[in-house]
């Protein structure tokens, strides 16, 4: 079951191997009314707050498990962090299975860690499609990217947790939605400590299928999407935080693909702080949505850093 019992339970397991990412003031986006906070998961080994539920996953498989080996299917942050989890833990077989629009830059970066790399399917659906048919007919453990394993939820989760610790006087916390394990945990954390707090999440335009499955009272496990930088978003969601949705999202922020792009060039240029492009719509939403009530004391949950050097180049020269 998700709860803070087990959040708090998952952060002390996961301590030895997870930072504690800092909350850091941002002077460009904070104003007189309003104090806005970066909760950079870039800043983790993996470069993303994936590990947290690699992490909480792994560390809990029997010994059999472990001789079995792993696998997962990924945009691309989940399927490094399960890598880099199995290389720290001594998981010799690790398969990670991730569609072919995913950046060199996280396809690097996996077999750096030495798990063995499919690429297949032309969307990240197709690719879990894949995957899963693979994982059916062998007897290697699946390691859940966001579909309905409480433990992943529950590594994610503590993201929210050390939030609150750092600063307790947080009314709003933002963070990015693809298949909703990050804003689950980290909502059923905050909640839980504060019944007053606001979690809104965020997504791109090309790709709304939280925002769908809430209105629309369904269940879009797969969904169809536009073309967007924001890879790690696009997807259909997960089952577990399907259902906990209308407990725990108050609010869902859509934003557009050139919002995206001038928050990422912000990103950059204004605050030094390079970060991917599906991270960004949290800092997209405060500049597209001005006159939205945010709240006081705002932190952004920044999802990672794995960005595509060719996107970065090209958002700098433009």
């Amino acid at each position: 079951m998700l709860d803070l019992r087990l959040i708090i339970e998952t952060k002390k397991l996961i301590d030895s191997y997870v930072l504690e990412t800092p909350l850091s003031l941002s002077n460009t986006l904070s104003s007189k009314n309003r104090k806005v906070y970066f909760k950079n998961e870039g800043l983790q080994p993996t470069r993303s707050f994936k590990m947290r539920g690699a992490f909480s996953k792994m560390l809990r498989l029997s010994d059999e498990e472990k001789s079995n080996g792993v696998v997962a299917v990924s945009s691309g942050n989940h399927g490094v962090a399960v890598s880099y989890a199995a290389k720290m833990l001594g998981i010799e077989k690790a398969l990670i299975f991730v569609p072919e629009n995913t950046p060199d830059s996280k396809i690097d970066t996996i077999r750096h860690y030495g798990a063995e790399l499919i690429v297949k399917g032309k969307s990240y659906d197709e690719a879990h499609a894949i995957g899963m048919a693979y994982v059916k007919d062998h007897q290697m453990t699946y390691i859940d990217a966001y579909d309905k394993d409480p433990l992943i939820y529950a590594g994610q989760g503590t993201a929210g947790l050390e939030i609150l610790r750092q600063n307790p006087n947080i009314d709003t916390i933002l963070a990015p939605i693809g298949g909703g394990g990050l804003i689950s945990g980290i909502s059923t954390a905050a909640k839980t400590i504060n019944l007053k707090i606001k979690v809104i999440g965020v997504q791109t335009e090309a790709c709304p299928a939280m925002k769908a499955s809430m209105d629309e009272k369904h269940f879009y496990p797969e969904y169809p999407s536009d073309e967007s930088v924001c890879e790690a978003l696009i997807g259909g969601v997960g089952e577990l935080a399907y259902n906990l949705a209308d407990e725990l999202i108050d609010d869902i922020i859509i934003v557009k693909e050139e919002s995206i792009i001038k928050a990422l060039k912000h990103m950059i240029l204004e605050e030094r702080t390079i970060i991917e492009a599906s991270s960004c719509v949290v800092v997209a939403a405060l500049m597209e949505h001005a006159d939205y009530d945010f709240g006081k004391e705002v932190a952004l949950l920044l999802s990672g850093n794995n960005i595509d050097v060719e996107l970065m180049k090209k958002v700098i020269n433009d």
